[in-house]
């Protein structure tokens, strides 16, 4: 099997340092190339794109997050932004996954001792986002036809909505068009990672007039509050209208999946509602939303030209 090339995108020397170790630390990893500022990596990934590229946020000249919105548009790829504290920086961090990037990780640390922390995390995530590119093909279409419109209580109704690689910007933009007094449920599954999601809804929460908050194993679905999976378990809405956490199927790459959540709903029909899907690698979703167009469900996938990155809505088409 191929090597996998991941480039590094650092202006500290240190940091490289950290991040070129645990690179190489695995055989099937070959370090490309490292760039220090958010220009001299876009002229490296025209001339030689990696597999995977590892973005720090803050740098002179570009920083990571418009470095990603350039990559993206220009020699899109995998992108992982590896910054000091995630943390600390989460506005950038959420701005750079609106720009394309797939994750996010704290950067790995080399102590007095020179012993390296914090890398052991980093091949997961490396891990994780190898195993995602390599099965992005797109599979089965859904079709997506608005059905005739079933009359029944809009409190009861639910707006559903999935979201990957670029998402937070296009549920920004969505939810920001919402009105504090929306009667229906609103439900998100955005793909990412389990750290992340109470500053994912923090963040979210400051763009529209609705409340974002987090589900908790449980959680009644109420309208009025958008609803957002928060573990990197399966969100699941059960008969009595609450929402749980499930870890099967297991073998889903996508955790939590937008297509477990689709097809959840689709089991316990609502009046009616609306399924949107968003930006994002793979076809995570689409399956789900043939289901829920079958149940009666207007079906809505993003344009490519407004997409990040056009797998999931593709599939979907």
């Amino acid at each position: 099997m191929s090597k996998l090339n991941v480039a590094i995108v650092n202006d500290m020397a240190l940091a490289c340092e950290a991040l070129r170790r645990v690179v190489e630390s695995r055989e099937d990893h070959n370090l490309l190339w490292i760039a220090h500022d958010g220009e001299d990596a876009l002229r490296h990934c025209k001339a030689q794109k990696p597999d995977i590229l590892l973005m720090d946020l803050r740098m002179p000249h570009m920083d990571g997050s418009e470095a990603t919105a350039r990559i993206m548009a220009e020699a899109p790829c995998a992108i992982i932004v590896v910054t000091a504290n995630v943390q600390d920086n989460l506005d950038l961090v959420f701005e750079a996954m609106s720009n394309g990037a797939l994750d996010a990780v704290s950067t790995p640390r080399l102590g007095r001792d020179g012993l390296l922390e914090g890398g052991d995390e980093l091949l997961q995530k490396i891990d994780t986002v190898s195993s995602l590119i390599r099965k992005q093909q797109p599979g089965a279409s859904a079709k997506n036809h608005a059905p005739t419109p079933q009359r029944g209580d809009p409190s009861n109704s639910l707006l559903a909505i999935g979201a990957s690689t670029g998402g937070p910007q296009a549920v920004a933009t969505i939810l920001s068009k919402l009105p504090a007094d929306f009667a229906p449920a609103v439900a998100l599954v955005q793909h990412v990672d389990a750290q992340f999601a109470p500053g994912l809804a923090d963040w979210l929460d400051g763009r529209c007039a609705l409340d974002v908050r987090p589900v908790q194993d449980g959680t009644k679905l109420t309208s009025g509050t958008v609803w957002l999976a928060a573990t990197n378990n399966h969100m699941i809405l059960e008969p009595d209208r609450t929402l749980c956490y499930h870890s099967h199927p297991r073998e889903s790459h996508y955790r939590p999946s937008v297509d477990v959540f689709f097809q959840s709903v689709a089991h316990h029909h609502f009046d009616r509602g609306c399924a949107v899907l968003l930006t994002g690698m793979g076809k995570d979703g689409a399956a789900g939303m043939q289901l829920l167009h079958d149940q009666g469900f207007y079906t809505l996938a993003q344009n490519e030209a407004s997409s990040v990155v056009y797998g999931m809505p593709h599939a979907a088409e």
